[in-house]
């Protein structure tokens, strides 16, 4: 590949994926083949994190190359606590720049990048699909209708596993078995729709150069963990260990991460119910991954492998109990926050480990530059094509994530470096966690006098790492914390002054 050179891209993402059930990132049980294939094949970033751990948000800031206090999607439309529910006409995103590049752009899954819009609006071809459920959409017409012309069975479940929420009602649907072939099942309609789009474009790139855009992205495994017998029995809850966290006590952390214990129900429920949902996400991840894995055989079928880009990665992580937590939210742990990513690009390096701090609104950039497109428009976003290809380019020593509320507004803002992780909770107790000592991050230093200099460290490199990009979450650092030399007033002073020197004329 040389530059300005147009290359197919094939983007694969997940939905609530945790990093550690891919084989290339430690899991022991060998569910991940296909996707290990690609980390052996092309680049496994160590590093890769998601802008901020809720959907539409870190969807959106893909889309556009924007940090999400930018884009000012802060929220997903089903939980939205006041923020915008779509982009601004006109907001620069990679699908128009593709697009008007001569691109075919196609996505087939789940959009959850606004309300009104849907992908269609944005630029993509590909079935039409609710654009803001969070789980499979099986009353999608689209899917009812492959049900009916291949003669399938309908979704049904049993064996709903849930806990007690703190009124005493039902918690929500957390796994259950599902009565359907693996051929019935949505992750299989999704990637049957992609592989048809796929052909579609391979044939528009045989008769008219035509380069090709498409995105797969599937709605699991966020919970629920519907699965099939064979995925759902796939794995042995023996063979699951326990996360180390499952012992949080929440001493010393903000509230909120205690209440949202309660909410998702993990107290209510016995420790082996807890291990049973591990091995039913992984199940879930096993199947997701043997999906993926026909995708990847009609690239090669099709004679494309070798002029496609392809991408994997998820919009953030998911607990899965641990911190005694499910789900996603107010608590800015690796869990959630640190994610699987693989790029493999023609001519790129194989089977590299990179260990720079990097992002899912990286993937922007990287995008336009495969394209041979200019990437500043995505002003958060920096490509990543010199990694893949195995330069060793300067790079930031740290990384920045945030959070601007589910459920109910809750702002965060976070600076991770290679040993520490500093967390500032504007209405309550900060985080600090030594992932040297800690990487469970069970022990929140924060307050412990030893750590006052790196305390102080972080705070002022979060502090000017806001001011730079423009997020006016530094105002309040400002007048809270030890941020170093400022270059402007704070209190308003001058105002005072002005009023002094009017009062004595």
């Amino acid at each position: 590949m040389t530059d300005g050179q147009r290359t197919n891209i094939l983007f694969l993402m997940t939905d609530q994926h945790r990093t550690d059930t891919l084989g290339a990132y430690g899991n022991p049980c060998g569910i991940t083949p296909v996707l290990d294939d690609l980390a052996r094949t092309g680049t496994r970033f160590d590093r890769w994190y998601t802008p901020t751990a809720i959907c539409t948000p870190a969807r959106v800031s893909l889309l556009t190359g924007q940090a999400p206090f930018r884009h000012r999607v802060l929220a997903n439309r089903e939980r939205n606590v006041g923020y915008l529910e779509d982009l601004d006409p006109g907001t620069f995103t990679f699908v128009d720049a593709l697009r008007d590049h001569g691109y075919n752009t196609g996505l087939v899954g789940k959009w959850h990048a606004g309300a009104q819009q849907e992908a269609r609006d944005a630029g993509f071809d590909g079935p039409e699909l609710p654009g803001s459920a969070w789980h499979n959409p099986v009353e999608a017409q689209d899917y009812l209708d492959h049900l009916a012309e291949h003669g399938l069975p309908p979704y049904e479940i049993s064996d709903r596993i849930r806990g007690t929420l703190p009124n005493g009602g039902p918690g929500n649907l957390l796994a259950a078995r599902l009565h359907q072939p693996l051929e019935a099942t949505f992750e299989h309609y999704l990637a049957t729709r992609t592989i048809e789009l796929l052909e579609t474009y391979a044939e528009d790139l045989r008769r008219g150069a035509t380069p090709f855009f498409l995105q797969l992205n599937f709605f699991g495994p966020h919970l629920p963990y519907v699965l099939p017998d064979e995925y759902f029995d796939l794995i042995d809850p023996s063979q699951v260990e326990l996360p180390r966290s499952i012992a949080e006590t929440f001493a010393a952390k903000p509230p909120v991460q205690a209440n949202y214990s309660a909410h998702w129900t993990f107290d209510t429920m016995p420790i082996e119910t807890t291990r049973k949902l591990i091995a039913v996400y992984w199940g879930y991840v096993a199947m997701i991954d043997h999906e993926i894995g026909r995708v990847m055989e009609a690239l090669e079928r099709l004679g494309l492998t070798d002029d496609t880009a392809v991408f994997f990665s998820s919009d953030h992580g998911e607990f899965t109990g641990s911190h005694r937590l499910h789900d996603k939210g107010p608590a800015m742990y690796e869990d959630i926050y640190r994610t699987a990513g693989l790029l493999r690009v023609p001519g790129g390096a194989a089977g590299q480990v990179r260990e720079e701090f990097v992002s899912l609104l990286d993937c922007t950039a990287t995008i336009l530059d495969l394209a041979g497109l200019d990437p500043s428009p995505a002003v958060d976003s920096r490509s990543l094509l010199p990694l893949a290809r195995g330069e060793h380019p300067e790079w930031d020593e740290d990384i920045v994530c945030e959070f601007h509320g589910h459920h109910f507004p809750y702002p965060q803002r976070m600076l991770r470096t290679d040993r520490y992780k500093l967390v500032v909770n504007p209405d309550s107790v900060n985080e600090l966690y030594d992932l040297h000592t800690d990487p469970d991050e069970l022990l929140n230093v924060h307050g412990h006098p030893e750590m006052a200099e790196v305390r102080r460290k972080l705070t002022t490199r979060l502090y000017r790492r806001l001011r730079d990009r423009g997020d006016n979450f530094y105002h309040w650092m400002t007048t809270m914390f030890e941020v170093g030399e400022v270059d402007y007033d704070p209190t308003q002073s001058g105002l005072d002054e002005s009023t002094y020197a009017a009062e004595a004329r």
